[in-house]
């Protein structure tokens, strides 16, 4: 058992035999009251994303995950495949339980896939990625006055909005908390 107050960002737990993964944590004193902590958690099952609030000093049910580092292949329009390097088995993960993590895996690179008792819960995506843009559009002279953004699509699917000067080939770096671009990667 672990107390409510530890649940930060990436912690996993259970409840009512269901694992969740933090995503959000928040913190709230008021006056004599207790302290109540509210956390955005993703359901490892299904997928989905709830909020659940505890009162300070609750406990929940601490899990622990086998991860395994595993090479991501290819995607189709259901799975995802990967596979051990060490004994050339192949994983194949619905793309319901890996969500929107899935665009944040580059073709080639090894990932950590979570298990809990042989069952595949996801993946554990790295705070940034590197990925190459696929397609953009060329900037517009002269609009360089302010920040200015035009969308850029990677290879994996993703959407980004880039700066003017970054062009089609070129490779970035994306915040994969915020989905946002954080710089040119060289």
């Amino acid at each position: 058992m672990i107390d409510v107050n530890k649940l930060k960002v990436g912690v996993t737990f259970t409840e009512e035999g269901i694992p969740y993964r933090v995503m959000k944590y928040d913190f709230t004193k008021m006056g004599r009251g207790h302290a109540t902590i509210k956390v955005k958690a993703r359901n490892l099952f299904s997928g989905s994303i709830e909020t659940k609030g505890y009162i300070s000093g609750n406990m929940v049910e601490d899990i622990l995950l086998d991860k395994r580092h595993l090479q991501y292949l290819y995607k189709d329009d259901e799975k995802a495949f990967f596979m051990d390097p060490s004994t050339f088995e192949q994983v194949e993960i619905p793309l319901t339980v890996l969500a929107d993590d899935v665009l944040y895996l580059v073709e080639g690179e090894k990932s950590w896939v979570l298990f809990w008792d042989e069952k595949i819960l996801g993946v554990e995506v790295p705070t940034s990625v590197i990925m190459k843009i696929a397609e953009t559009e060329p900037g517009a002279r002269g609009n360089t006055v302010s920040n200015v953004l035009k969308p850029a699509k990677t290879l994996s699917g993703l959407t980004v909005m880039v700066p003017l000067f970054i062009s089609e080939g070129d490779t970035i770096k994306i915040n994969t908390e915020t989905g946002e671009y954080t710089g040119r990667a060289n």
